[in-house]
């Protein structure tokens, strides 16, 4: 349960979050990156440039965690991978309108990008302990460790996995017979790792949660002030949208870290403040108060953190760019390159295609190659359990099951 008794994780938006949150989703994508009231710090001048909206966000500044990146991103992505680029100190953007909420632009270098998105699809949707919206309705089949993948189960975009059977065990009429394939382009839409959340009852099991996977638990506790131990894996399409939601069923008030990868996005945040009158609302929509809001335009690299009172905001994504993933991601899993494979499956890296065949061509992962460019990735991560945590703090359709933060993401497809 959340510390905050009065939340409710099944309490609904208000009406004047649910107007604006709507006003936001049927709007042009094209008008969207033209409007002054969209927080973009990606800036134009480089690392280094000052060109970002000072009108709505302040920079947060002498984080110690960030001056160790660099050597935080070379120790997750191993020996005999290079970073590629000169790794600059990351900064950090605090949105005024909602203290708390923290943007971190392109903080995560390409060959971390792709180390992660390896990990979590290769490595990760391949272990039986990280549940999936499609095992509601399916059983998934899993393919045993082969010589390459160090002891881990086959990935499910290798091409000796693609004849996996998988039936029904929840058999209704909606329920179509359903493959790898299918599965991986269409159905799959988020992933769950560490503690399982149960979308039904909106809570956490009794016990001891399954293991976060730790690496990628050293990365994220390295940079942020948390100890990771739930996660939601969302998998948008263009059209895909996560409706606004509040995530408040964590024992512990500690902030949540969301990570992006692919296709760019539009994330909203919201608090509603309580009125001076209780007879006042937000322009006579049934509010409580002044509706304090944030609309942030994320890049592929990103990181989001919400702590202190946008912890507890209202928050979604109405819309995702197609066509937006940068050229680095556009063709995983196949992709040309050389490197060291990562530990678990091979051609994980992000430098290889999986086959060691050097430029990519009829690799393990052919068959998808494309597949990133028109997919978003997003990584929610949060703290179930108070405690454990280092103490510097830096100031479509729905797709059902995920979480941006936490929620329930719906797809056209």
């Amino acid at each position: 349960m959340a510390e905050r008794a009065d939340l409710s994780p099944h309490s609904k938006a208000p009406d004047s979050v649910k107007i604006w949150y709507k006003r936001w989703q049927r709007m042009e994508i094209a008008t969207l990156a033209t409007r002054f009231d969209v927080i973009d710090c990606s800036g134009t001048g480089g690392p280094d440039s000052n060109t970002f909206p000072t009108h709505m966000v302040t920079e947060v500044v002498g984080e110690p965690k960030l001056e160790e990146a660099g050597k935080i991103f070379r120790e997750f992505i191993g020996d005999g991978v290079e970073l590629g680029e000169d790794v600059k100190t990351p900064r950090c953007f605090e949105v005024k309108a909602l203290p708390g909420l923290l943007i971190y632009p392109n903080i995560l270098p390409e060959a971390v990008q792709l180390r992660l998105l390896d990990k979590l699809l290769h490595r990760d949707l391949s272990n039986p302990q990280h549940q999936t919206n499609v095992h509601l309705h399916y059983n998934v089949p899993y393919a045993a460790p082969q010589a390459h993948t160090e002891g881990h189960n086959l990935s499910f975009f290798d091409r000796d996995a693609q004849s996996l059977p998988m039936g029904g065990h929840k058999p209704k009429a909606a329920h179509a017979a359903l493959d790898v394939p299918k599965m991986l382009d269409k159905k799959l839409r988020w992933m769950t790792l560490g503690g399982q959340y149960d979308w039904t009852n909106k809570t956490y099991p009794e016990g001891p949660p399954p293991p976060f996977p730790p690496d990628i638990k050293t990365l994220l506790s390295s940079l942020f002030p948390l100890n990771p131990e739930s996660a939601i894996v969302n998998l948008y399409s263009p059209g895909d949208t996560l409706s606004a939601h509040r995530d408040v069923s964590e024992a512990c008030s500690q902030p949540l870290v969301s990570i992006s990868l692919g296709c760019e996005a539009i994330f909203l945040a919201a608090l509603e403040d309580e009125a001076p009158d209780p007879k006042v609302t937000v322009s006579g929509r049934g509010g409580k108060g002044k509706l304090r809001s944030a609309v942030l335009r994320l890049r592929s690299g990103d990181a989001v953190i919400m702590r202190g009172e946008a912890r507890w905001s209202w928050h979604g994504v109405p819309r995702v760019k197609g066509g937006s993933c940068p050229g680095f991601l556009s063709q995983w899993p196949a992709r040309a390159g050389v490197g060291k494979e990562v530990e678990g499956v091979e051609g994980e890296g992000g430098q290889g295609d999986g086959s060691g065949e050097g430029d990519g061509k009829g690799g393990r992962y052919e068959g998808y190659r494309g597949w990133m460019a028109g997919k978003r990735v997003n990584l929610n991560v949060r703290q179930m359990f108070t405690g454990n945590v280092r103490e510097e703090v830096v100031g479509g359709a729905d797709v059902t099951g995920g979480a941006e933060m936490g929620g329930s993401v719906a797809g056209s497809r």
